[in-house]
């Protein structure tokens, strides 16, 4: 687009891709984001100090909250984003849930107001029925929130959270919905400029999770038909125009076994897992974001969106899957992403880039876009299989060995598929370490014969060797069919 860009960076962050690649870069602080990345003042500080115009708050730290929002409105500086209300509004789940229920969208059952004890806690579960989910009030991805089957976990369960919810959000406020069982996670990707128009890009089905937090994420969902994807629609633009909602965002629904969806949540920025409407879509949702934050009115109408194929992306973590997936931070020896025509990569590691402790532990969003479901799964498959990971650990294989999985093939799993499934799945990661050992030494075997073969030219006795390697690599085969 021809914008500038500036970097801001903590200690740990110093030598980080997003630093090189930017035109300036300033340094906030320390590497705790506690005291860099989450401190308003110093996001300010470095705009003011290098004449920026935008801040663009990306999806982590301090992309829904109204503190930053409000401070560029105070500096004249505009927020790439919603304005400061509607952060509010959308962060306080209590607050979105009652919007919605006046407008006529279907909510989880549950309260409107925050639950103040573990007593009481226990009392609306007696209403409800168990099971029941608690949640933090403020902040999202899977943080804050554990689910209660009897009565007799309600006290752990409602100090669990608060805990949790305190320190990931600052606010130890949580509330009560009915656990729905079996459910998918499907969320609507919207643009709204600041004229009043609002468009949806289609549905993500973010069902695939392990401990609520998104694993793979793919585009169209394969269980959506045109009146589910209609009706959702019309309830993700209504949302969007109740809230006065600008920007880019995400309407979030759960989906039971009935085919009735409910009301989520919605997240006020862009998503991880935008890379998949975009590859459907053609459509850039960040250049999007920009021209909204400078007024513009939408540059497509809702006739115009034609999602083209399927793209699924999977989340490459630096975690062991085979140790409960414990973030494993180091140095990457050396890493190689898959290339080709339908795949793209979101990365900002490299050869010899450290993995800090500090952060997240992703590694990179592999992506990958084809005809239909099929072709992408397969694309996929390969893209994994090329992608070379070195000094660390990584989740890759599991993700290879998730969608190789009969049960995914068949859009056949729900959000708690990895969790009853996670056995299953780690024997098939065992069996692929194992194959891939099998096939290291058979090349190395298969290499010395050809060597032999070679020396055996010049001593006139080349087919028996040739006849000796044939028979091997038939042997080879039929075990591989077998």
């Amino acid at each position: 687009m021809g914008i500038k860009a500036v970097a801001v960076y903590s200690d740990v962050d110093a030598c980080s891709l997003h630093v090189r690649l930017a035109d300036e870069a300033r340094h906030i602080g320390p590497s705790l984001s506690s005291e860099s990345y989450l401190v308003v003042d110093k996001i300010i500080e470095a705009a003011l100090e290098t004449s920026a115009d935008a801040i663009h708050p990306g999806y982590g730290f301090l992309a829904e909250n109204p503190a930053l929002a409000r401070s560029c409105i105070v500096n004249d500086i505009k927020f790439i984003g919603p304005p400061p209300e509607v952060l509010h509004a959308m962060g306080e789940k209590t607050i979105a849930k009652r919007m919605m229920t006046k407008i006529g969208i279907p909510v989880i059952p549950g309260i409107d107001n925050p639950v103040e004890s573990a007593a009481e806690a226990r009392g609306i579960a007696q209403q409800f029925g168990y099971p029941i989910i608690l949640k933090a009030s403020m902040g999202g991805g899977g943080l804050g929130m554990r689910i209660v089957r009897n009565e007799w976990e309600i006290e752990s369960a409602f100090r669990s959270a608060q805990s949790e919810a305190l320190a990931a959000f600052g606010s130890d406020s949580v509330f009560m919905e009915k656990y729905i069982g079996q459910p998918r996670h499907i969320e609507f990707q919207i643009l709204a400029d600041s004229l009043g128009n609002v468009i949806h890009l289609g549905e993500r089905d973010c069902t695939i999770q392990r401990r609520h937090q998104k694993l793979l994420e793919e585009s169209p969902s394969p269980v959506m038909d045109e009146k589910l994807r209609h009706e959702m629609g019309e309830a993700s633009i209504e949302a969007a125009k109740t809230t006065g909602y600008q920007s880019a965002g995400t309407v979030e629904f759960l989906l039971d076994e009935n085919r009735k969806f409910y009301f989520m949540e919605m997240n006020a920025r862009i998503q991880v897992e935008h890379p998949v409407t975009e590859m459907v879509t053609g459509i850039d949702l960040i250049k999007e974001q920009i021209r909204i934050a400078q007024g513009e009115k939408l540059s497509i109408d809702q006739k115009d969106i034609k999602p083209n194929g399927w793209a699924i992306e999977c989340r490459i973590n630096a975690e062991d899957p085979f140790k409960g997936f414990i973030p494993n931070p180091g140095r990457i020896e050396s890493i190689r992403f898959p290339l080709g025509p339908g795949i793209r990569v979101d990365t900002a590691v490299f050869d010899g880039y450290e993995i800090p402790r500090q952060y997240d532990s992703l590694i990179a969003k592999v992506i990958a876009h084809d005809k239909d479901r099929k072709s992408a799964i397969t694309k996929m498959e390969c893209a994994l299989t090329e992608m070379k990971i070195k000094g660390i650990k990584s989740t890759k294989e599991f993700h290879l060995a998730l969608i190789r999985n009969r049960n995914f093939r068949k859009s056949q799993y729900d959000t708690y598929f990895v969790e009853k499934n996670i056995d299953n799945l780690r024997d098939d990661l065992k069996m692929e370490s194992k194959m891939a050992a099998i096939a290291s030494v058979i090349d190395v075997f298969l290499y010395t014969q050809r060597i032999s073969t070679k020396k055996n030219d010049f001593d006139g006795s080349r087919e028996g060797a040739t006849k000796s390697t044939w028979k091997l690599s038939s042997r080879l085969k039929t075990k591989k069919k077998k």
